[in-house]
């Protein structure tokens, strides 16, 4: 049974702020300006084929600005397909992707979102620092993104770590650092795959905090995870896959409407 939330919760930043890890507060985060009525991603029909069989089969939904959305579902389910297919590096089998009320195309994928992708894709022992690798985002940009190398770094938490190695950072730490490389990319919609996963719950308390703060100032994310907890009371909403699309509400609805389901037991998703 598929459900809709009819609005979107928001919540606002303490007016101290967010705390970093040396207990100073995050920067602030310019508000962006936002295109009324249009959604800023809008998913049609979506189908995605791997290989023989169907990935993803005939999604539909809808994403507004300055929303924190999780993206759930077991291994397998087809959430890092659904990343990468709005990032533009798959071919749909059927259906549209549109981004503030445009056909997606590769370019405009560049100008407008930037992906995480997951912790384990990356090479930590490889020797540079914090700050160099934050500035690697900068690289396939062809415009400035809502804040330098400095000003992601600050808004993360990590500014007193810029210098260190990336193989001396906790879990959370890298998760933040990825996190970072995403903002000083010239986008609007941030896609997270799985960026709690293997993180211990303090850390997963901060992340949280640091997203809920970029939904505040206007960006919209849409945040994958396999698993459910209580930290998902931290999202406007929760998208529940399993290669279709099983619920789309509030955190209190879809949990009504999927009675004792569980995938998992803890994170941010």
């Amino acid at each position: 049974m598929l459900i809709h939330c009819p609005g979107a919760r928001t919540a606002s930043v303490p007016s101290g702020g967010l705390l970093n890890d040396n207990g100073s507060h995050f920067a602030a985060v310019p508000r962006l300006r936002r295109v009324a009525g249009v959604p800023v991603l809008e998913v049609r029909e979506l189908s995605v084929r791997r290989g023989n069989g169907l990935a993803l089969e005939r999604l539909s939904f809808t994403l507004q600005a300055g929303t924190l959305t999780a993206l759930v579902g077991p291994n397998g389910a087809g959430k890092s397909t659904l990343l990468q297919a709005i990032e533009g590096q798959l071919p749909l089998a059927a259906g549209a992707i549109a981004l503030e009320g445009v056909p997606l195309t590769p370019s405009l994928a560049r100008r407008q979102l930037a992906l995480m992708p997951q912790r384990g894709e990356i090479a930590w022992s490889f020797p540079i620092t914090v700050r160099e690798l934050v500035g690697l985002g900068r690289l396939a940009a062809q415009r400035p993104g809502c804040c330098d190398v400095e000003a992601a770094l600050q808004r993360v938490g990590l500014a007193q770590l810029a210098g260190r190695r990336l193989d001396q950072l906790s879990g959370g730490q890298q998760q933040r650092a990825l996190l970072a490389r995403t903002l000083v990319q010239p986008a609007r919609l941030l896609l997270l795959d799985e960026p709690c996963a293997a993180i211990d719950p303090p850390a997963r308390t901060q992340l949280l905090r640091v997203m809920g703060s970029l939904r505040d100032a206007g960006l919209t994310l849409l945040v994958s995870s396999h698993d459910w907890g209580a930290d998902l009371d931290a999202y406007d909403r929760v998208l529940v896959l399993d290669r279709q699309l099983l619920a789309d509400g509030t955190p209190q609805q879809v949990r009504h409407a999927l009675g004792d389901l569980r995938v998992g037991h803890h994170c941010c998703g």
